[in-house]
């Protein structure tokens, strides 16, 4: 056809100016401008009302934001002089490093696990019922929980019969069961549904790697130690980066559902109280600066492990 383009038509040289390389890719880069504007409006924009942390700002007065008092590092001396500051951050850390601990790595073995199964029907029926408690609301899941756990419920006469609990008392009315609730619940309804993205990273392996293991004499256990787990390698590091980036974030969803007023010192976390100041004192400005302080120690969290990571097995995120 003579009117079609040719990708020299399309695509500009390596060497060529910069607005002659626009001038070729003006229309793929036209395909761009929605995202642009979409992460320009819901990204970038918001990040100009972080200055609400440093104002004395509310709400319920009508007054614009750049009319508030500027109070500089105020709102983060209230927040580290708060009486509850350290109970937060216990907390916060402490849900959070648990779940990391036990959470991480039940995903690889389950995955490990489940590539194994022979039976492909069977392994289909596993798969289908472990996926299914991530599509679940934690409404849902907190609902059922504060049933099963009540004095009468199905967990605390399990747990009572087995000895694991020394009364048929409500389990979320007492603050010591509380991280261990919030670690076992999350690791029940993630961990199948985080297992896919190692179900893939082991799906693309070589096969004729283990076909050489196995001729070599290389037994199941071997072939996993040698194979199957170096070359998860670069994924496992990327979901542990992402992973330890969330220290600071223990599911506010999970943790505001099972909270309630008897175990608050247990659950209160920092993303509690940013909600509690925010919609229940009006404190927005309180509420900007500690949301404000954990997305800094985030960043911080993600950095740092992205260079150990990759300092150490030489994988990283960027």
């Amino acid at each position: 056809m003579k009117n079609a383009k040719t990708p020299a038509t399309i695509y500009a040289p390596p060497k060529a100016s910069l607005l002659t390389r626009i001038l070729a890719q003006k229309y793929l880069l036209m395909m761009v401008i929605p995202g642009i504007i979409v992460m320009l409006v819901f990204n970038y924009y918001p990040i100009y009302f972080a200055q609400i942390a440093f104002r004395s700002y509310r709400v319920i007065m009508g007054t614009n934001v750049t009319e508030a008092p500027w109070i500089g590092l105020g709102h983060f001396r209230e927040f580290f002089n708060a009486p509850n500051f350290s109970n937060i951050m216990i907390n916060t850390v402490g849900i959070s490093f648990f779940k990391l601990l036990f959470g991480f790595p039940i995903p690889i073995l389950f995955a490990i696990l489940l590539n194994e199964l022979v039976v492909k029907r069977f392994k289909k029926i596993v798969q289908s019922v472990t996926y299914l408690p991530h599509f679940l609301s934690w409404v849902v899941v907190g609902t059922i929980l504060r049933l099963w756990m009540s004095d009468t419920g199905f967990l605390t006469t399990v747990a009572f019969n087995l000895g694991l609990v020394n009364s048929r008392s409500n389990m979320l009315a007492n603050p010591d069961y509380f991280w261990g609730i919030s670690v076992i619940s999350e690791i029940w309804k993630s961990f199948g549904w985080n297992s896919i993205i190692f179900l893939a990273g082991i799906a693309s392996i070589d096969q004729e790697m283990y076909e050489a293991a196995r001729i070599d004499g290389a037994g199941k256990f071997r072939q996993i130690l040698n194979i199957t787990l170096p070359a998860l390698a670069p994924v496992t590091s990327l979901m542990l980066i992402l992973a330890i980036s969330g220290l600071f974030a223990a599911n506010f969803e999970q943790i505001f559902v099972l909270r309630n007023a008897v175990n608050v010192t247990r659950s209160e976390i920092i993303d509690t109280f940013v909600y509690s100041q925010a919609f229940a004192a009006n404190r927005y400005d309180l509420a900007t600066a500690v949301g404000l302080l954990r997305s800094v120690l985030a960043a911080a969290l993600l950095l740092f492990a992205n260079i150990t990571c990759k300092k150490l097995n030489g994988h990283s995120l960027f």
